[in-house]
């Protein structure tokens, strides 16, 4: 049974492909902008030392992602 992850399930050195944009307004705008659409894919490379927010390479560029976005982000697990 597969169960659905987001963005923020996924640890420091995995990878993920997206999935989907669960969210409107201005940061789904803002993250389709850098390039986060579907089968984009998507590397953990650190969080902070609170846990919020975690950094994520995509498409070539370290982006910082607020846990409350990226809970909103679904994605299929990749390792």
């Amino acid at each position: 049974m597969d169960r659905t992850m987001s963005l923020y399930d996924i640890k420091p050195g995995e990878r993920a492909k997206i999935d989907e944009l669960c969210m409107d307004g201005s940061m789904r705008r803002r993250l389709l902008d850098i390039g986060l659409v579907k089968d984009t894919l998507v590397e953990c490379v650190g969080r902070s030392a609170g846990g919020d927010p975690s950094a994520y390479l995509i498409r070539g560029a370290v982006i910082a992602i607020r846990s409350e976005d990226s809970k909103n982000i679904l994605i299929t697990h990749c390792g």
